[in-house]
């Protein structure tokens, strides 16, 4: 059916249906009312929060172009800063034993080398040296050099670690000889 009304006065009729429609249905909204009114202030909060946060940083950006950055500010202390003292139990192995290579390396430049009275022609200072400073010189010494330290150690002192350490040195320079032929 057409309706012979002008539009203006159907649209004003529609309106008056759904005003009243609303109407109706105010009394269920109500209860939910304040939940969603909360909702919405905290929805809209959270979007003017953002857009700040978003024209702090353009500004940042901005201001960063005009001004050098400090590298690092004199207020601003780092735990890189504090350095405190080793104790006993801080004492890196590894730090230890590249130490003793770098003496060890030092005093093969000077040409200063004590040679130490008894220990094997290989590495004549071989009595002093600690676990560490031992394992650190092994690859540079040939199978034969490293049997003859062996039969030395089992001779003299027969100390376990050492043993084992050499042991499995020459272990591993034998499989390195094999995989080569």
């Amino acid at each position: 059916m057409k309706s012979s009304l002008p539009l203006p006065v159907r649209i004003a009729a529609g309106l008056a249906v759904t005003a009243v429609e609303q109407a109706r249905k105010l009394p269920e909204q109500l209860t939910g009312l304040p939940v969603t009114v909360v909702s919405q202030a905290l929805q809209l909060s959270m979007r003017v929060q953002q857009r700040v946060t978003e024209l702090a940083i353009k500004g940042d950006d901005a201001l960063a172009s005009l001004r050098p950055v400090e590298e690092t500010p004199d207020w601003a202390t780092f735990d890189e800063d504090d350095t405190p003292e080793p104790q006993e139990q801080d004492i890196d192995p590894w730090l230890e034993e590249e130490r003793a290579v770098s003496e060890h390396e030092d005093s093969d430049d000077n040409g200063d080398d004590e040679i130490a009275a008894g220990g094997p022609s290989a590495l004549p200072e071989y009595d002093e040296l600690s676990v560490p400073q031992l394992r650190a010189r092994l690859r540079r010494l040939s199978l034969d050099d490293l049997e003859q330290l062996l039969a030395y150690e089992r001779e003299h002192a027969a100390r376990p670690a050492y043993q084992g350490m050499l042991t499995r040195r020459i272990a591993t320079v034998r499989a390195q000889e094999n995989t080569d032929s």
